[in-house]
């Protein structure tokens, strides 16, 4: 029995050790690249005429490193080791968990808060250069500025804060491109939770960061009834449940109504002493704010979010921090009318 712990534990290191060579390898490639890009802009600079001599230098230096080196220094990536080291200009800021594909993906995006919430994020999450590039197609950083505001986003990503509310960690809309569910086809809940099932890690992946996967179809019996929670999730960052109701028609105020008595249920007896109150999500193809504030008491810790089958389009996101912006205005103009008159 000895023998194969033993074994285990040696594969274990042996895995960790060609991980660590491997990030390390790929850090020395990514450093190599800066430094080249360093001296092309630097060479660049001391040229007698700028632009023609910037004109002729990358042509000549790829066909001078292609035949002994190869089509990584083709002119196209030289020039992206130029516009590397100008983006990144300081060497020891080069993060150790970024490949040379996750930064050559963020070359291309110039707000500067915006590159490094996803440096932030895809160092703390250890995400690949596929999951990063998913989470900008999604919009991630935009459907967090709908909810919160830009510095909170970038206190979070940088672990200089952490969530402290539900609506930190709720996004709306969420993004489930990945279920290869077609909108315009006809789909039950059932069929919804079982694609949510079957691509768990991506869901885990749009949920965001603390969340861990406890039951699907919890069973509650009260009192000679059975009901059955669709999806329950612990989120440690506010050491949480977080329950999760799928609809696929309009919300209406029974959906509300179910879910606030899943949530009472697991504050009541699953939900531990330095626990906080249980959230409740209402995942829904179609959603009704008012509705659900006019059915749920102030600060309830219930939440209706829309989900969308496809990645967002900018224009499209962009309507709805547009529509966002307007329902805060109007909600705050009921809150507080006018009372000139």
């Amino acid at each position: 029995m000895s023998e194969i712990i033993l074994i285990s534990e040696i594969k274990v290191l042996i895995e960790g050790a060609r991980i660590s060579a491997a990030r390390a390898i790929d850090h020395e490639r990514v450093v190599m690249f800066w430094h080249i890009g360093k001296r092309i802009f630097e060479e660049e600079q001391h040229g007698k005429d700028r632009a023609v001599y910037g004109e002729r230098l990358i042509p000549y230096l790829a066909e001078e490193l292609m035949p002994q080196f190869g089509n990584a220094f083709s002119a196209r990536n030289l020039n992206h080791f130029r516009q590397f080291y100008r983006t990144f200009p300081i060497v020891y800021a080069l993060r150790t968990q970024l490949t040379w594909t996750h930064y050559r993906s963020l070359l291309s995006m110039e707000e500067t808060e915006k590159r490094e919430f996803y440096i932030q994020e895809t160092a703390k999450n250890n995400w690949t250069a596929r999951q990063m590039d998913r989470q900008i197609g999604s919009q991630l950083y935009e459907r967090l500025l709908l909810s919160t505001d830009k510095e909170k986003v970038l206190s979070v990503a940088r672990n200089e804060k952490q969530p402290d509310k539900p609506q930190d960690i709720i996004k709306d809309p969420m993004i489930l491109e990945f279920l290869r569910l077609k909108p315009e086809a006809a789909y039950y809940e059932k069929d919804l939770e079982n694609a949510l099932i079957t691509h768990l890690q991506e869901f885990m992946l749009e949920l965001g960061n603390g969340f861990s996967f406890v039951a699907r179809q919890k069973r509650i019996h009260l009192d000679g009834d059975d009901f059955f929670v669709d999806l329950v999730f612990y989120n440690r960052l506010l050491q949480c449940f977080v329950i999760i109701e799928l609809k696929t028609h309009k919300i209406t105020h029974q959906d509300i109504g179910q879910l606030q008595m899943y949530v009472n249920y697991y504050d009541r007896i699953e939900k531990l002493t330095h626990e906080t109150p249980t959230v409740g999500i209402l995942l829904c193809l179609e959603k009704n704010d008012t509705v659900v504030k006019f059915t749920l008491p102030e600060n309830s810790n219930i939440f209706a979010s829309k989900y969308q089958l496809y990645l967002p389009s900018a224009e499209q996101l962009a309507d709805e921090i547009e529509k966002e912006i307007s329902k805060q205005k109007e909600l705050g103009q009921e809150e507080f009318p006018n009372n000139d008159a």
